[in-house]
């Protein structure tokens, strides 16, 4: 599997956020001889409310020149994890890992903004410098 260049980035700001690397894949299993790989599943105790919190993340770092071509390859991968998701494991919410650079840049046009919020993309925003995140969008 070819991992994106913020792949350890985004693992270590999880990390630093409480959470726990349950996967790194995350396999993702559809039909006899099918699968995805989801970059990372974490899941991480919520005390106060004495449950356990579990997600999956699609790390994106958009490097390339393309934004337009990056965005509509993420989502889809988006859409059909969280389709397969759905049925095999309800209980992880599926996240899309945005630099912040990006994330102020591209995310916050109108017209990319329409699309998330639309089609309820669940969106980690993380520092690529200091491996933290900075927000969540959606969760």
């Amino acid at each position: 599997m070819a991992r994106d260049i913020d792949h350890q980035i985004v693992r270590a700001a999880l990390e630093k956020d409480g959470w726990v690397i349950t996967h790194d894949p995350y396999i993702l299993k559809f039909g006899a001889n099918r699968r995805r790989e989801i970059d990372l599943g974490a899941e991480r105790f919520i005390a106060a409310e004495r449950q356990t919190e579990k997600i999956v993340v699609e790390v994106k770092g958009f490097r390339e020149s393309s934004f337009t071509y990056e965005f509509n390859s993420a989502f889809g991968q988006y859409s059909i994890y969280r389709f397969f998701l759905q049925t095999r494991d309800a209980e992880r919410k599926p996240f899309l890992a945005v630099p912040a650079d990006v994330y102020d840049q591209q995310f916050s046009l109108p017209d990319i903004d329409e699309v998330c919020k639309a089609f309820d993309i669940q969106i980690l925003v993380y520092d690529s410098i200091h491996h933290t995140i900075v927000k969540w969008i959606g969760r």
